[in-house]
């Protein structure tokens, strides 16, 4: 009768050949620079370059204003003569930094309440306005219809205007009982390319001498803008944005939807209205004071966005606005120091604005 066998023991092993489950997977450790947080940006390498970028805009602002002032001046800046010249000039960058910052405040803030990054205020029908008046002006008076335009109660006057027109078309077709944003938007449209086409209309019947004096009031520039239109374009402009700062939190909230901003006890609506009659401030002070340009916002609005790489309009905003100064202060220093054409620098951004428009558009296919 044979033993019965005995189990072999091989006791502990340490070899691979030893798997009783599957390998235990663990996740590897991201770089702390890399890990995702709750808060504005998703990464700290994110919120670092938020500052750099931010920094090195500052620094180029400085720069471009600086280079505004003192390049070219022909008395050493030791002589007490160099600051009245550039006293002279100061003028010129005051205006550049308060057009920027309107633009590209109120492009972003609208294009935020709109939920759509391709529309600026452009379309509400702000700059046909401008248009319309200066034309009528020219067109009922003559040559002397610019000079009666010009003027601080002229100036308040057509940023009155443009006010009250945007108001009237927000409380009208914002606050019935079929309000509804894209219907505004489609009626904006509407009254902007009937005022054009009045406009044109105007302009066929004017001589060619009056024509050619109304191009000139019409063509974007800064050399439009009065110094006595700062008292109270300078007020507006602080004053808007201000407004629009303080309520970036809220704009964060506006930016999830409607019925996500209710639910968090956001006044969708009222919020709406609020901020666009602060985005009608900002774009009538700007259209005022230097004319017609299209594309500044957008192309501005679009940079801000790629250089701040966060949704928080707490760190957007004023990106946005030191984006603004560079591209219009770096674009006059350029066309004007090297190649004594500032005259070009307004047709030089509404065409590279141009271009942003239609790769973005391209890029997204919709609008």
């Amino acid at each position: 009768m044979a033993s019965p066998t005995t189990a072999h023991d091989p006791g502990p092993t340490t070899g691979e050949d030893d798997v009783t489950g599957p390998p235990e997977i663990t996740a590897p450790m991201r770089p702390r620079s890399a890990r995702r947080t709750s808060g504005s940006f998703q990464t700290r390498r994110q919120q670092v370059r938020y500052w750099l970028v931010l920094s090195l805009m500052i620094l180029l602002s400085v720069g471009f204003g600086f280079g505004l002032l003192a390049y070219d001046n022909p008395v050493p800046i030791s002589d007490d003569r160099f600051w009245i010249i550039a006293r002279m000039r100061a003028t010129d960058v005051v205006v550049m930094a308060l057009v920027a910052t309107c633009q590209a405040i109120a492009t972003v803030a609208f294009q935020t309440v709109t939920n759509n990054r391709i529309i600026t205020p452009s379309i509400m029908g702000f700059e046909s306005l401008y248009v319309a008046v200066q034309t009528s002006a020219v067109y009922f008076l003559g040559v002397a219809g610019v000079v009666a335009v010009q003027g601080v109660p002229q100036f308040a006057l057509q940023v009155a205007l443009m006010v009250v027109f945007a108001l009237f078309l927000y409380g009208w077709l914002l606050s019935g009982r079929y309000a509804n944003l894209q219907v505004m938007l489609l009626v904006g449209i509407i009254i902007g390319a009937g005022l054009g086409s009045v406009s044109t209309f105007m302009q066929r019947l004017l001589t060619p001498s009056e024509f050619d004096v109304l191009t000139a009031r019409l063509f974007g520039s800064v050399s439009n803008a009065d110094a006595d239109y700062l008292p109270l374009a300078i007020p507006l402009c602080v004053l808007a944005t201000g407004a629009i700062l303080l309520r970036a939190r809220r704009l964060n909230v506006v930016a999830l939807g409607r019925d996500i901003s209710m639910g968090l006890g956001v006044n969708h609506r009222a919020e709406i209205i609020k901020v666009l009659f602060l985005v009608s401030i900002l774009m009538a002070v700007s259209t005022a004071m230097i004319g017609r340009m299209t594309f500044l916002g957008f192309l501005v609005a679009t940079l801000a966005y790629q250089f701040s790489g966060t949704h928080d309009h707490r760190y957007t905003l004023p990106m946005a606005g030191l984006t603004g100064f560079v591209v219009l202060s770096g674009a006059y220093f350029v066309m004007r120091n090297i190649f004594s054409a500032a005259g070009v620098v307004s047709i030089l951004i509404e065409f590279v604005g141009g271009i942003v428009f239609l790769v973005v558009i391209l890029r997204k296919g919709r609008l």
